[in-house]
């Protein structure tokens, strides 16, 4: 296939990548004034429904506005070969050899593409956010994040490029076995310290205090056969008002996380049966299969990128005046666009799933109204959409709606 043809077919995934965001957006858009339905007609006073409109309208014509930029920015790039160019660039600026350019077009891609996006970032934050009551944020902690974050890209993407890149020149046939087998140890260690280690860089986690909380979730555990030696506390109130809570690792490793957003709104049975549903997700074995699914889904792209790779046109598509190993990567991941969407669309109808099995354990081995009680006050102090598009929830959410897990809830209890 001729270098044209393989710019022609990049230009269509992109243009229908960017028109499948943009029409379920608008459906999305579209289902906002919705008829609330029955089981959560009660979250919301008319005040804070007409604040949760306006808040999910911005949102999506800000998201629509950045969007279309990047689009924008895009086919520029692509048509003018100004992916070649970079490439041009910085070999004047590496070693002569294979490995150095890769590295450095990597990096000088991420860094570009994140500085034109700060403005976006900013105002997103300091407005959207902050109109809305949710930003703590001060411009410090932003540039202060920003800094930690470009020290984590570049040590932790020297750590996995350079012996990627490495494991392409020695085998050039066979090296995604050994990619995948690195990246699918790399992900179960991420899975087991992430909160040990890349948290604490940004938030301070505490321990869970003595109180009624700390016993009431201690005699939930015991009563489940669960270990909760790791629950701690995570300062989110630092840069936002909204609330989580969420699961990591496994074994002596695994650790619960809970907000101080979550604990300072909620009851001590709601907040018990969050720990529930948390727990729902490591004894039905979630996390386990979550991980498989990412290493096999890991597996088979590396597989179909050792297709491509090694193939000139991919490169002169791009721009570039020779056949290298960095421009065909990139290439590669803009065409592995649609499997890489419909591999998340069945990751999501698989989390969907999970969810309503974690909320079923709760609500099981706990209690039913304030399982309810907390998904409903997590939904409104949120401002989560109540009404979301089908379509748009099928490609997007990774959790279901709030309707359909209440609906969930009732049908099973």
């Amino acid at each position: 296939m001729s270098s044209e043809a393989i710019l022609q077919i990049i230009f269509a995934i992109i243009i229908l990548n960017y028109l499948v965001d943009l029409l379920s957006g608008l459906l999305n858009y579209n289902s906002f004034n919705n008829k609330l339905p029955y089981n959560v007609n009660d979250i919301y006073n008319q005040n804070e429904y007409d604040k949760s409109q306006q808040y999910k309208k911005e949102n999506f014509k800000f998201n629509l506005i950045t969007s279309t930029f990047s689009f924008i920015i895009l086919n520029i790039v692509l048509y003018n070969g100004y992916f070649g160019t970079l490439d041009s660039i910085v070999r004047n600026y590496t070693f002569e050899n294979e490995i150095s350019p890769s590295i450095l077009f990597f990096f000088s891609i991420y860094f570009i593409n994140d500085f034109i996006s700060i403005p976006f970032q900013l105002y997103r934050v300091f407005v959207i956010e902050e109109k809305y009551g949710f930003n703590n944020m001060t411009i410090g902690t932003f540039i202060f994040d920003k800094i930690k974050g470009y020290f984590l890209t570049i040590i932790m993407g020297l750590l996995l490029l350079v012996p990627v890149l490495i494991l392409i020149l020695l085998y050039p046939q066979n090296f995604w076995i050994y990619a995948w087998i690195l990246l699918s140890l790399f992900m179960i260690f991420l899975n087991m310290f992430y909160t040990s280690l890349i948290v604490p860089l940004f938030n301070k986690l505490t321990p869970l205090e003595d109180g009624d909380l700390k016993k009431s979730l201690n005699e939930y555990a015991s009563n489940v056969g669960f270990s909760l030696s790791n629950i701690f506390v995570i300062n989110g109130s630092k840069r936002s008002n909204k609330a989580n809570a969420f699961f990591t690792g496994f074994g002596k490793n695994k650790k619960i996380v809970l907000y101080d957003t979550l604990i300072k709104n909620h009851t001590v049975p709601e907040l018990v049966a969050v720990l529930a549903h948390e727990v729902g997700h490591y004894k039905l074995k979630h996390i386990i299969s979550n991980l498989f699914v990412s290493i096999i889904t890991t597996g088979l792209m590396l597989f179909l990128m050792s297709k491509i790779l090694f193939t000139s046109e991919v490169s002169y598509a791009l721009g570039g005046n020779v056949s290298f190993r960095h421009l065909e990567i990139l290439a590669f991941f803009i065409l592995y666009t649609p499997i890489s969407r419909a591999i998340n669309i069945l990751t999501f109808i698989k989390s969907r799933k999970n969810e309503y099995e974690a909320d079923n354990f709760a609500v099981t081995t706990y209690k039913k109204s304030p399982m309810v009680s907390a998904l409903k006050k997590l939904s409104r102090d949120n401002l989560t959409n109540l009404t979301p598009h089908p379509l748009f929830e099928f490609i997007n959410y990774s959790h279901p709606s709030l309707s359909k897990r209440l609906e969930s809830i009732d049908n099973n209890h």
